[in-house]
């Protein structure tokens, strides 16, 4: 006996409770069993790629691809199934079909809510010290709130490029369909000098800046007055 859990982009995902990656089914006596579906897309759907996986305790035995048509085996234990499905043609006319009927079809829905969606971000500069140092050595450019995750975040002093002392943070998930990043700039601060972060992102029609120190002329819609 053993558990079932289904997940892909294609039809959703269904779960049970599994057995901790720490403790083998041989010691739980709990087995898990799973389709994975996923659908690849490039240029749209001008090239849509559908792989369903078949995956028993963590191991990949046979996967279906949809630019080969067939099942295929991946392990030895995987071969008495590949041999089954693609010896049904009922299975293999229908998996060969879920590129259309499930990436295509799920393509369109979610288009609108996931690939054409657009959130600004926001900026915020702020200083930092290092330990017990009594002058500020760091700043830096807090960017939240956007999406898509691809963002581009740069550093200048005095109208100046900063690449070398620059520092960045990966770009984390906010659990909502945002992201946001931290990108540092190693710097001591001098008496009338300016910062000023810029981001460029997809929702913006023009690059955004943000300002810390001395008040100058914004090179691009600001986010923001001078700090």
């Amino acid at each position: 006996g053993g558990d079932w859990a289904e997940s892909g982009a294609g039809e959703g995902a269904r779960r049970c409770l599994l057995p901790s990656p720490a403790r083998s089914p041989a010691q739980t006596g709990v087995f898990q069993e799973m389709f994975k579906h996923e659908c690849q897309y490039l240029n749209g759907t001008e090239r849509v790629r559908y792989v369903k996986r078949y995956i028993y305790n963590r191991e990949q035995l046979a996967h279906f691809d949809s630019d080969v048509g067939l099942f295929v085996a991946d392990t030895p234990l995987g071969e008495p199934a590949a041999k089954d499905w693609n010896g049904q043609p009922d299975i293999l006319e229908q998996t060969r079909a879920e590129v259309d009927t499930v990436c295509r079809h799920n393509y369109q829905v979610y288009d609108p809510y996931i690939v054409k969606k657009r959130v600004r971000p926001e900026l915020e500069i702020y200083p930092v010290q290092s330990g017990s140092l009594p002058q500020i050595d760091r700043l830096v450019c807090s960017v939240t709130g956007f999406y898509p995750a691809e963002v581009e975040v740069k550093w200048f002093r005095n109208g100046q490029e900063e690449t070398e002392r620059v520092v960045s943070t990966d770009v984390i998930q906010n659990g909502d369909w945002t992201h946001q990043v931290l990108v540092l700039l190693e710097t001591s601060p001098q008496r009338g000098d300016t910062y000023t972060c810029r981001v460029e992102h997809v929702s913006l029609q023009h690059p955004v800046s943000q300002h810390w120190g001395k008040a100058l002329p914004c090179p691009a819609p600001c986010a923001g007055g001078p700090r």
